[in-house]
């Protein structure tokens, strides 16, 4: 069989670089030579063990961009043999439960993750479910596409999620992958945004992209309209409802977070201030997004890592040393057929 090179999870927060078996696709999947997978703070989770393991050992990477280059049932139609897709988080769902009769896929019991219930895209071809998958436009690089399929698409929601309302104020606390996107899309709404982060190069960051404010955790923000929380860390989601004028709405968009300390329901919940989670996306969170990056030009700020770097790539994203968003990338590598 097929070799290729691939980065797995080995247990103690590390991976491992060796030689895997190439995946072979199942009617309604494809076959992907990889061009560039995001690496995510999701990732970092399952590579530390801060979710629970689905499976071991797993390729992690749920920020996919290749191109197609088999097709397990054989059959015609898209996406075709050559044509450029994105790979997300979310994997699959039932289809029918209540969840996703209703439009809620993302609530699906039965739903499974790229990266954790599967492989994914850490390695130098991974295989995805055709009706999950998103065509990728020509007009997006491989690089630029990828931070979009999780950190964009999630960012997305979140401010949705956040009810901020036209012209309002919004705080993003923390300041990675996922946030310095819908900072981007949120002051191209014409929203004031203002940052918390403890990190001095992404609070340079937020300046550069149009935050009004990039202040350190502790310090003092005008009254927020709505709250986003990206920093996995409990303590946070307090500081971001105290900041809330009466009636704004906090925002945890994290898929892990450490505990909550006690709130006070007279300081930090009352006068209608609402707290609200975000769990995964759907597939339509994905195409909007998609239809948005183009229109309004949204641009990920990157950090490139080759493939033969993941562990470093990681390592750097949980010491807050990457610039944006980091991204792993087959160095140019072209591979047109299915591998023998």
């Amino acid at each position: 069989m097929a070799k290729m090179l691939g980065w797995r999870t080995v247990g103690g927060g590390s991976l491992s670089a060796g030689q895997i078996q190439v995946p072979e696709p199942a009617p309604g999947e494809v076959l992907i030579a990889v061009e560039a997978c995001g690496v995510c703070r999701t990732d970092l989770h399952v590579v530390d063990g801060d979710l629970p393991r689905h499976r071991s050992p797993v390729v992690p990477g749920h920020e996919i961009v290749g191109r197609v280059l088999a097709r397990g049932d054989h059959e015609v139609g898209a996406p075709e043999v050559g044509a450029r897709i994105g790979v997300p988080w979310l994997r699959s769902t039932c289809g029918r439960c209540r969840w996703c009769r209703r439009g809620a896929e993302n609530l699906c019991e039965q739903s499974r993750y790229t990266g954790w219930d599967a492989d994914g895209g850490y390695a130098e071809y991974a295989v995805a479910p055709i009706d999950y998958t998103y065509l990728i436009p020509e007009s997006l690089t491989p690089v630029q596409a990828a931070p979009l399929l999780c950190a964009g698409i999630i960012g997305y929601r979140a401010l949705r999620r956040s009810a901020l309302p036209q012209g309002g104020r919004l705080g993003l606390y923390g300041f990675g992958a996922s946030a310095h996107l819908t900072a981007q899309i949120a002051i191209h709404q014409g929203a004031e945004v203002h940052v918390v982060t403890r990190g001095e190069q992404a609070r340079r960051l937020a300046l550069e992209l149009g935050a009004v404010t990039a202040v350190e955790p502790g310090d003092v923000l005008p009254p927020l309209d709505s709250a986003i929380v990206f920093a996995p860390a409990g303590e946070v989601v307090r500081e971001a409802l105290a900041g809330l004028e009466a009636g704004g709405t906090c925002a945890v968009a994290g898929i892990h977070l450490s505990d909550i300390p006690q709130l006070d329901y007279q300081h930090d919940l009352f006068r209608e201030r609402t707290l609200t989670s975000v769990t995964s996306n759907t597939r339509a969170d994905g195409a909007e997004l998609f239809m948005l990056a183009s229109r309004l030009g949204l641009h990920a700020e990157v950090t490139r890592y080759p493939i033969g770097y993941a562990d470093r790539a990681i390592a750097d994203l949980a010491e807050d040393r990457v610039r944006g968003v980091a991204v792993l990338e087959m160095n140019g590598l072209t591979r047109t057929s299915v591998p023998s």
